[in-house]
């Protein structure tokens, strides 16, 4: 029993440290949005963090517009990451967990 008790917290070490390295390569993963007509475009990576936004001159005339655009596509591109962030994160961490009876958390 100690031994497999052992072998557990090594594969909870072990996928503790995978999911950290998955979260440093999803610094490297870009999500780009942009709004219908593609007068404002996003880019952030699947970790939330914005890298570029690039606004039409046509955007800077009505400042009312510009902030409607900026949330709508800010929240697109936000809630894609999001997904993309959260399916990498689960499927290294179901991977990496021990097979505990009654505990399965990733149906």
């Amino acid at each position: 029993m100690f031994g497999d008790m052992m072998n557990m917290m090594g594969k909870l070490k072990e996928t503790q440290q995978k999911i950290e390295e998955t979260k440093k390569r999803l610094d490297t993963v870009l999500i780009d949005e942009q709004s219908n007509d593609g007068l404002l475009k996003v880019t952030l990576t699947a970790n939330r963090k914005i890298k570029s936004i690039s606004i039409d001159n046509n955007l800077l005339e009505d400042k009312e517009q510009l902030e409607d655009y900026l949330i709508l596509v800010l929240n697109k591109a936000i809630e894609k990451a999001t997904n993309v962030n959260e399916t990498e994160l689960a499927a290294v961490a179901k991977q990496g967990m021990p097979n505990i009876p009654g505990m399965d958390l990733f149906k």
